[in-house]
């Protein structure tokens, strides 16, 4: 099943136009790495596939609906990102950062209800993060940070996620880590998962399927 499409797009990053009539399909349970020297677009495509920014021409479509005519937070309720910027979670737990994830799904008053626990427990078991639920984010390693804004995307429960540059500030068993995760977790799930990275050997073992943007705006 088609979960995510590019037709004939153009992207733009101010005042140049990166990637022309780029066009393609993501299908549920794959998972993809996007790879790309600096400035070659791997940012602007993930901004645009993400809904904050238009493309110049062409569509995307997230199940066959146009992903920039989704209101915000219906578009939350199918697709999640992950970026590489620290988030200030002041004195938050994890948990209480999963649990973000849950608000496109929650009424005006951002009650949660026993489902929603459910689903922030679920996150946190798929992720192996249920285990310092209680610990401080702030004093989190940078592996187990990244596999609890993971488990925060999750927990929105969206049909597709995507993540920039997930594996940056990562040493290499943390990068392996976090990468097998996400393709264990597309393969099981049936979630959609494209990732931009420089790794291009973990790329070319652990994702399905592996592009590589050129310095002409081209896959």
């Amino acid at each position: 099943m088609s979960l995510l499409a590019l037709t004939e797009c153009a992207l733009m990053h101010g005042q140049r136009a990166l990637i022309h009539a780029l066009s393609f399909t993501v299908q549920a349970g794959e998972s993809w790495a996007v790879l790309g020297a600096s400035g070659m677009g791997k940012s602007t495509l993930l901004r645009t596939l993400a809904g904050v920014q238009a493309p110049l021409s062409g569509r995307v479509l997230l199940s066959d609906h146009d992903l920039h005519k989704l209101p915000q937070r219906e578009l939350a309720k199918h697709l999640a990102v992950v970026l590489t910027e620290r988030v200030n979670t002041d004195a938050m737990t994890a948990r209480e950062l999963v649990a973000l994830g849950r608000h496109p799904h929650t009424d005006w008053s951002g009650s949660l209800r026993a489902l929603d626990h459910e689903r922030i427990d679920w996150a946190m078991h798929a992720t192996n993060t249920i285990s310092y639920a209680s610990r401080n984010v702030n004093e989190l390693s940078d592996g187990e940070r990244q596999r609890v804004l993971i488990a925060r995307a999750l927990a929105q429960e969206p049909q597709v996620m995507l993540l920039d540059e997930p594996t940056a500030f990562l040493d290499l068993p943390r990068r392996v880590e976090v990468l097998q995760l996400l393709r264990e977790l597309a393969h099981k799930s049936g979630r959609a998962f494209l990732l931009s990275t420089h790794d291009l050997d973990l790329a070319l073992h652990l994702a399905d399927r592996v592009w590589l943007l050129s310095s002409d705006g081209a896959f």
